[in-house]
This record gives C-alpha cells, structure tokens and sequence, in this order.
C-alpha cells in the first residue's frame, strides 16, 4: 500500500463524518416530520383537493366542510390547498437562501483556512461589514430597488447569511487544516485543490450540512417576514407569510384560523429544522472529540 492510500485511509478516523446508526428517537421524529413537510410541498398538486388561486366569492370565509376542509379565506380560496401549495415556495425559498450562503461560505472559509494571512484577515473584515446589516432589513432594501417578488429577498438572505456560515465553517477548517493527515497529503505532493475537495470538504461536510439544516429556520422566518410585508411573493400566489398577512381581516372579525393555520405552520417548520440542526450540531462535536 502507498504512502498516499495509507494517509487517505487515515482521514477517515480523523474525520467529521457522523455515524447514521444509533439515531435517538427524537431525532428520527423531527427527521421523519421535516421529511413529511417536504413530500407534502413536494406532492401538492396531487394532494390539493382545488386551484390555490380559484376565487369564490359565494364560499368566501367558510368553516371547514366536506367541500373545503379547512375553510376558505375572504376571496373564497380554499385554504388546505393554499396552504399546501405554499409550503413549496416558504420551504423552496429559504432552501435557495441557505445553499446560496453555503456555498459560498464554504469556499470562502475553506480558501481562509488554507491560505490564512492578509486573505483571512480582508474576509474577516468584510464579514464584520456584513454583520452589521440584519438580514431582514437588507432584504427590505433590495426588494425597494429591484421590486417585489421572491428573486430579490432571497438574494439579499443569501448575502446576509454568507459571513455566518463562513465564520462557523473556517474555525472547523482551520482545526482540520492542522491535522496531521493533512500535512502528510501535502508533503505526498497533493494539489491544494485535491486536498480542499477530496479531504477537507468531504470531512466538514456533516458539519456544515447541520449548520445550514439550523440556519434553516431562520431564512425561513426572514422570508415568510418580507411576504408579510407584502415585499415577497405576489397574490395570488400561494405563500405562508402572504396566507398570515391576508387573514388579518378575518383576525380582527374573530376569525383567526387561517393566520394561526399559516402560522402554526411556520412555527412547526423553524421549530422542527432548528432541532434538528442543534441535535446534528451537537452529534457532530461529539464525533470531532472521539
């Protein structure tokens, strides 16, 4: 065996990776819910019982019924099919926000982490830049320039979110840049580019999944925010933070179910992926000490 397949062999007891056996119970109820709410945007189409934007003004604001099992809004809507349909875009959204974030804090962290000096410490500084802005209100800006609609919040998340997950991610790249497997790969003559993508990344790759399953949450909240402001998505598209902000009529005649609905569901969502995130979190600190 070669000098170069034992030093690879070696990663694998260095590495970050998390075991997928021996999940505790909770862990397999908030997998097995947030996988649920997934399937359940996924398979809209064929689990809405009406159109989410098929107005009737003669079933408008109903109890549930046969017809519409969880009532209808002011505009006649059904809500069980509104709701559904907007979990694709208040789940999609937020997906897009954090992978953005990912990737490019990913790379940014792990260019730090390998060359550090004067790079690490200009990143430093424009994270702190960043920082200084909340995500919510830079995004608030970005839609006044470029208008309503779902492109500009969750760009302007995705750039908020960016010094986070660098910051999270470069202090577990430089740890792992230290190790000494590391050190035998580049003295082997390994590429720098080999080394980030076939060892570093692959090792840091439980962590940062459960750094973006966490953060997860709150882009979703940012965004179900700007919906509600009316800055996101547009009627008569389907979206949680949108459903929250039209029921408000009701709410004040006393009619709170479709904003509790839409807002329970929001609840859920950020509760159940902010678990998760914490719980793989914390497995994944524990696998890194073994």
């Amino acid at each position: 065996m070669s000098d170069a397949s034992s030093v690879r062999l070696g990663t694998r007891a260095l590495s970050l990776r998390l075991p997928l056996r021996r999940l505790a119970p909770s862990t397999t109820l908030l997998a097995t819910v947030a996988a649920l709410l997934v399937a359940l945007a996924v398979l809209a189409p064929v689990l809405a019982t009406h159109r989410p934007d098929a107005v009737d003004m003669g079933a408008a604001s109903q109890d549930p019924s046969a017809a519409h099992w969880l009532g209808t809004d002011a505009l006649g809507r059904d809500l069980y099919s509104r709701l559904l349909y907007g979990a694709r875009i208040s789940l999609f959204g937020p997906a897009l926000v954090i992978t953005g974030a990912t990737v490019g804090g990913v790379g940014l962290a792990l260019l730090c982490a390998w060359r550090g000096g004067r790079l690490d410490r200009i990143v430093s500084r424009i994270n702190d830049v960043l920082f200084a802005f909340p995500g919510l209100l830079l995004a608030v800006l970005t839609v006044a320039v470029l208008g309503p609609g779902l492109t500009a919040p969750v760009v302007a998340l995705a750039i908020a979110y960016l010094p986070y997950m660098t910051r999270i991610v470069r202090g577990v790249a430089v740890r792992e840049r230290r190790l000494p497997y590391v050190a035998a790969l580049d003295a082997a003559g390994m590429s720098a580019w080999r080394i980030n993508l076939r060892h570093l990344l692959p090792n840091l790759a439980p962590f940062v999944v459960a750094q973006s399953t966490a953060a997860f949450g709150s882009a979703l909240i940012d965004l179900a925010g700007v919906s509600f402001l009316g800055l996101g998505v547009q009627p008569p598209t389907a979206d949680w933070g949108l459903t929250v902000s039209e029921g408000q009529s009701s709410l004040l005649a006393g009619a709170p179910g479709q904003s509790l609905m839409a807002g329970g569901l929001i609840v859920l969502t950020v509760v159940v992926f902010n678990l998760l995130g914490d719980t793989m979190i914390a497995r994944s600190h524990q696998e890194a000490l073994r």
